[in-house]
């Protein structure tokens, strides 16, 4: 950690030091420490200028950082599936009612390659479990057939009946979304009333809509089973459909034991149904799943109809371990016109390599639309503040006098599983419909979600899992369009390629330099050696020094208040916290120890690594791993090695007041570090 520049200011020059040349070794030479460059060494004489330009601690990011490994170029043998076909929904026999909104309302002329295979079984009543790409078009695939199995129905469904079908998402989002895809192909037909049950909502205005009858009903697995066991009006005599969207999320979250009390509730009450299971990723829970809910399945696997092309990529790091998982044959399909990168960043560089990355690409280019995943609620409200408070309007935006200027290039929004149901509505609904903007968010959003025009999906946390990053990165490049994804890795997490690449999955590196350079765009960033001059190309001094002045603006706003320092703690914990939840087949990867907690604190504004650990993380770490009581040999060993210890320090805790109470009530869903609360 650099221990700040007033020592050096205090220091007394000898008589005969030649200041003029010194300062001009300064502005040269380009090593040792920036900061240097920006507080030259005053002399007596200087002392009216210094009193004119207040002293600003600076940080030293390009210091003691670990060698970024070489990720040489090798093949990899892509898997890729066809979207679209030439074939028409008119080629089907539907309703012609329904064949015109599939055309005007919802703009679709041909099917897709999902649609095409799908479609046709579930009209043969039969049931289906749908694997595909994600933005391929899966809800169609079953909305479509069930509303013209509905509206087809003898006798005409009356509202009172109740549900006749039912389909169950992970998130509340999707529920939305769902639903407002079944209402535009519900337009023709509107004696079929569709309706939502999901957590966050009043139960008592729900109650009243399943009083008055609800015939396709959407929900989250958690509130469905609250009512089932709470409202006595709910019943499911007519149900006919059971759709499972995103089958796999679904179970990831901890929903296996709700699908199971839905399941002995529809059992109970309905003879028989079809019953259709989906997802862009079929994982073991899956097929279980698969085994007692669905009868005779017709399995629809459009990556059975790929090709394999070779292309120069990266190849796996050297040196790398190969575990279980990644030597299974599993490999996932991506949209052939997204474009996957990675860039490896030392730790402390995080933060501004971001921050360059979304000036870059959202103020400077323009017409972009970006989405960025963290790893905790926590990590997305400071950075939406942080970003908010530095990013567009500086630090001082904070004081009296000096508002937030407004800057339509650059619009923040977050959605994470901790908010209000009312106000993740309305963010879901303003991202959905604005051209450009900047979305944080955790997972909450990386399943089913269709989001158009989005440009970018930067994952500034690694996912836990290949099927996990296809699914961020699914949220662009849907139904034929281009889209970007961007993986940010620090250097002891470069293996990861090797797990991306063993299921089939190609990333081209960027450079984190290139990357930086935005910032010579920004003149906001500009050191004080410069001056007025212009800027000239991509000076690498020059855009080192403008990525320390931003990390200095971030830390500044950081410890501008105590109550900012202890947020930014409770999101470095929070990050700590998420890091110890990675599965045993990529801890050789992401390991808590390999963190240097100092330079992880960077990312989040703080100058020093928190020194007053507390046993939150410990907690969680030994729930995850076992670990040897004491271990006062390692103690012995490490006595008089800083680095080592304040690695063992992060690994045993935290450092920061914590909310023990709320992770362990919301352990139950799955993933302490995400800790959304989304049923």
């Amino acid at each position: 950690m650099d221990n700040g520049t007033p020592t050096k200011r205090k220091r007394t020059l000898p008589a005969s030091s030649p200041l003029k040349n010194q300062a001009k070794a300064v502005d040269v030479s380009g090593k040792g420490n920036l900061a240097s460059a920006f507080v030259p060494k005053k002399h007596p004489t200087d002392r009216q200028d210094e009193s004119t330009r207040p002293f600003i601690k600076t940080s030293s990011l390009f210091k003691n950082n670990p060698k970024i490994p070489e990720i040489p170029r090798g093949t990899v043998q892509l898997v890729q599936e066809k979207v679209f076909t030439s074939d028409s929904f008119t080629q089907l026999d539907l309703h012609p009612h329904l064949v015109s909104t599939i055309t005007t309302v919802l703009k679709m002329s041909s099917m897709t390659s999902v649609q095409k295979q799908t479609i046709p079984v579930l009209l043969q009543g039969r049931d289906a479990l749908v694997r595909s790409q994600t933005g391929s078009g899966k809800t169609l695939a079953y909305g479509v057939p069930l509303v013209q199995s509905l509206q087809g129905m003898k006798s005409k469904i009356q509202r009172s009946d109740g549900p006749y079908a039912l389909i169950l998402v992970p998130t509340r989002e999707l529920v939305l979304q769902s639903f407002d895809t079944v209402q535009k192909l519900l337009k023709p037909f509107t004696w079929i009333v569709p309706g939502v049950l999901m957590g966050g909502e009043k139960r008592k205005s729900e109650k009243a809509r399943l009083r008055k009858g609800i015939n396709i009903l959407i929900s989250t697995p958690g509130r469905l089973v609250d009512h089932i066991k709470s409202t006595k009006c709910i019943h499911f005599h007519r149900t006919q459909w059971l759709v499972l969207d995103e089958a796999d999320r679904i179970l990831d979250m901890g929903f296996e034991k709700d699908v199971t009390v839905i399941l002995n509730a529809l059992n109970a009450e309905s003879e028989r149904r079809q019953t259709v299971l989906l997802s862009a990723t079929l994982a073991q829970g899956v097929t279980r799943l698969a085994d007692i809910s669905l009868n005779d399945p017709v399995s629809i696997s459009v990556v059975d109809e790929t090709w394999d092309r070779s292309e120069p990529e990266l190849e796996p790091v050297q040196g790398a371990v190969c575990s279980p998982v990644n030597m299974g044959n599993s490999s996932f399909a991506v949209p052939e016109k997204l474009k996957q990168h990675v860039v490896v960043v030392p730790s402390k560089l995080r933060l501004v390599t971001l921050s360059a990355f979304i000036l870059g690409k959202c103020k400077f280019e323009k017409c972009h639309k970006m989405i960025i995943f963290f790893s905790s609620c926590e990590q997305v409200e400071f950075h939406h503040e942080l970003f908010l408070k530095v990013l567009l309007g500086g630090a001082e935006s904070d004081q009296p006098g000096h508002p937030l200027p407004p800057l339509p290039d650059l619009r923040f929004l977050r959605l994470h599983g901790n908010m209000d149901q009312e106000e993740r509505t309305a963010v879901f609904q303003e991202f959905l419909q604005a051209k450009i903007g900047i979305l944080l968010c955790t997972d909450v959003a990386a399943r089913g979600l269709d989001l158009p025009q989005v440009t970018w999906i930067v994952q500034y946390n690694a996912p836990v899992s290949p099927a996990e990053y296809v699914h961020r990165i699914g949220r662009t490049a849907r139904i034929g369009c281009h889209g970007n994804s961007l993986l940010i890795l620090i250097p002891s997490e470069a293996e990861y390629v090797n797990s991306l690449a063993s299921h089939k999955i190609k990333v081209s590196e960027m450079k984190m330099e290139d990357i930086l350079a935005n910032l010579m765009k920004d003149d906001r960033f500009k050191g004080r050696q410069w001056g007025n001059k212009k800027s000239r190309g991509t000076n690498p001094q020059e855009v080192r020094e403008r990525a320390t002045v931003l990390q200095t603006e971030f830390e500044n706003y950081v410890h501008s208040s105590g109550e900012k320092v202890r947020w930014a703690k409770k999101a470095l914990q929070s990050f700590l916290r998420a890091y110890t939840t990675y599965p045993k087949s990529l801890k050789h990867i992401f390991h808590i120890k390999a963190l240097h907690l100092g330079h992880v604190a960077k990312t989040f504004g703080l100058r020093d690594a928190p020194q007053n650990l507390s046993t939150s993380v410990a907690a969680t770490s030994k729930k995850k791993t076992k670990l040897r009581p004491q271990r006062p040999d390692l103690h012995k060993r490490t006595q008089g090695k800083r680095h080592l210890a304040e690695i063992l320090r992060s690994e045993y805790s935290s450092g920061m007041d914590s909310n023990v109470s709320k992770v362990k009530r919301k352990k139950r869903h799955g993933k302490p570090g995400n800790q959304e609360t989304l049923s």
